[in-house]
């Protein structure tokens, strides 16, 4: 797979070979499962990603034997240890869920996910704030359930968020572009590695990155830049990281209006005064906190369409996702 440079969408970059796949608590697709007999079904995950990822659901509670329902469990601190126990029977399931833990995110891993949605508040799922309990009382809010935590130490740079963070646009935002980028990267490795598809990969994704951290994106370039000719495994690792790094570092207002006057300053020559003129209020009312995101972007793209500026048309910033998930 080797998109044109003149590409802009996302779809060029993908292929149904290598679907976009996402762990995710069954509980969350609306499966029955809970501790109660229930479920807490996630509306975004069914209805907003689910037309465009394939599920890969696990309930870590039920795949260790536990029955539904079933009585409640929580963490519970024993010295210098964090233990998963039922207050109610006082049975020890943290061997049962670590091993089963080792060994499902092993499997995870080489079925290829893009990323992981938990539960929030879940001792098994949950990936920050989990009530962690002593003998008699709540010490504090600052665990992980096991399950995500193997996960999460296993695969550090995997896109990993829960459902109630997911009510957070920007951090919405964050996960589905780097989900995204994720699965486009494992279309590129599927191939084979040479200098030349990553260099096409790296300026598809130039804008993208420098929206997350400049720094990265130019020792990104830098990296390329110096590398030898021809097939390099090594290189392709390295790059990796890097991206998976930079990818971490959340967009911000001022970020996104550097990239977006850099873009500007390849068509402030094409434009009419009046149109260059209503481009510029547009990209201050952004940086004001006045308009959407979406707004200077549209009026970008319309422009980079219209003129055919062959650098800018290769950019994923201006088209990274499907539509409907942007904000």
């Amino acid at each position: 797979m080797q998109p044109t440079t003149e590409a802009l969408s996302w779809r060029d970059w993908h292929s149904e070979e290598i679907p976009l796949q996402l762990g995710v608590s069954s509980c969350l697709l609306g499966e029955e499962v809970r501790f109660d007999g229930g479920h807490a079904r996630s509306r975004f995950v069914t209805d907003g990603l689910g037309p465009w990822v394939r599920w890969v659901p696990t309930c870590p509670e039920v795949e260790i034997g536990m029955g539904t329902p079933r009585p409640s469990i929580r963490l519970e601190q024993h010295g210098e240890q964090l233990r998963l126990r039922s207050p109610k029977t006082g049975v020890d399931y943290t061997r049962a869920m670590e091993d089963f833990a080792l060994e499902r995110v092993q499997r995870l891993l080489e079925q290829g996910i893009d990323g992981y949605v938990f539960k929030k508040n879940s001792p098994s799922c949950g990936m920050e704030r989990v009530r962690v309990h002593g003998a008699k009382n709540l010490l504090h809010k600052k665990g992980r359930g096991l399950f995500a935590e193997r996960l999460m130490r296993t695969a550090p740079h995997l896109p990993v968020e829960e459902d109630g963070r997911l009510g957070d646009p920007a951090l919405r935002e964050n996960f589905i572009e780097r989900i995204f980028c994720r699965n486009r990267w494992r279309n590129l490795v599927a191939d084979e590695a040479h200098r030349k598809r990553l260099i096409a990969f790296h300026t598809a994704h130039k804008l993208l990155i420098w929206s997350h951290n400049e720094s990265a994106m130019r020792r990104m370039g830098h990296l390329l830049g110096s590398a030898p000719r021809g097939r390099d495994p090594e290189l392709y690792a390295r790059y990796e990281e890097e991206f998976a790094q930079a990818l971490q570092n959340k967009p911000t207002r001022r970020r996104h209006t550097n990239v977006l006057q850099h873009a500007f300053g390849y068509l402030k020559k094409l434009l009419s005064p009046t149109e260059k003129r209503e481009l510029l209020i547009a990209l201050e009312d952004y940086r004001q906190g006045l308009l959407p995101l979406i707004v200077p972007i549209t009026l970008l793209r319309y422009n980079i369409k219209r003129f055919e500026v062959d650098y800018l048309l290769g950019q994923l910033y201006f088209d990274p996702h499907p539509k409907e998930l942007l904000l």
